[in-house]
């Protein structure tokens, strides 16, 4: 939009000499103004990749402190064990011991009756818990079974992806899954040219191929990285910064990817990461390139487990 806008204003300048100052000036903070908007809105979208690696790391926490629970549970069902075999011993004597009336007897019975009381208080205390890890266990199996069918999910997009993409490979593209996401990733000798966000033919072939496989997906998270080297600009121009390019080039993406009407917007993510997540030196021309990139991440929604964990006492 703000490259649009810079071109209109450019196209009226050389149109007409007569323009006043004072409109070329009106027009200029204009333009101002929308590359503030611009960067408002890179900021918010740093915000929101923040917030969902927090999520990610809650819910790594909250897998070890299912395997916690578990291994509680398990002991306190052997110690509930235990006591019935105590109790059962117990009641056997209590009855041996009635049958005699002798003072000696007469208080071991009321020992062991004493002790047969808090041995069932006790039974119901651990019969209550039981109950409760129990019912925690059914959920902790059903979260299981939920993340296990998230991953195969990925596994099967990746797969898609990997089939879908297959015409791209050696051409600086790449596909692979970690960290329960999917990650395809484009050199940008695939997507632009130097010091350029406009995606080349082959570069944008690549990307409708993605949105055709994220239109089957609907439940997927997608977000969009835009990368470069250290390069920096020598004058001042259309680009400010790398971490100017960086955005504009994952922007450029993103609007390929809503062409697809079948894709939800709302899935959709841009952000630009500049230099500062390299994958390579940048030290050596073969570095440079590889960090010069795109990176598209692909998560799956993870409302459900979330509401899940909350369900867990």
């Amino acid at each position: 939009m703000i490259k649009k806008i810079s071109l209109g204003l450019v196209a009226i300048a050389l149109a007409s000499s007569c323009v006043s100052k004072k409109v070329y000036t009106d027009l200029e903070n204009k333009f101002t103004d929308l590359k503030k908007e611009n960067r408002i809105l890179a900021d918010g979208n740093a915000d929101l990749l923040l917030q969902k690696n927090q999520l990610e790391f809650k819910q790594d926490s909250l897998k070890g402190e299912m395997n916690k629970i578990k291994a509680e549970r398990d002991r306190l069902i052997a110690d509930n064990f235990g006591l019935k075999n105590k109790m059962d011993v117990l009641k056997d004597s209590y009855q041996a011991l009635e049958k005699n009336s002798n003072e000696a007897m007469q208080a071991n019975m009321s020992k062991n009756r004493d002790l047969l009381a808090q041995l069932d208080e006790k039974a119901k205390i651990l019969a209550i818990e039981q109950e409760r890890l129990s019912k925690n266990a059914q959920r902790l199996e059903e979260l299981e079974s939920l993340i296990a069918a998230k991953e195969a999910a990925m596994k099967k997009l990746k797969e898609t992806l990997s089939s879908a993409l297959n015409g791209f490979e050696g051409k600086g593209l790449t596909v692979e899954q970690k960290n329960g996401k999917v990650y395809v990733s484009m050199e940008n000798k695939l997507l632009f040219g130097s010091g350029s966000w406009s995606v080349g033919s082959e570069g944008k072939k690549a990307v409708v191929e993605v949105g055709k496989v994220l239109a089957d997906n609907p439940d997927i998270s997608v977000l969009i990285e835009g990368h470069t080297d250290n390069d920096g600009f020598s004058s001042a121009g259309v680009i400010a910064n790398n971490w100017d390019l960086s955005t504009k080039r994952a922007t450029a993406i993103v609007a390929i990817l809503a062409e697809n009407a079948q894709i939800n917007k709302q899935n959709l993510t841009a952000a630009g990461r500049s230099e500062f997540a390299p994958l390579a030196s940048n030290t050596t021309t073969e570095g440079k390139s590889k960090n010069r990139r795109i990176e598209i991440i692909l998560t799956p929604r993870l409302d459900a487990i979330a509401s899940m964990l909350n369900e867990i006492e």
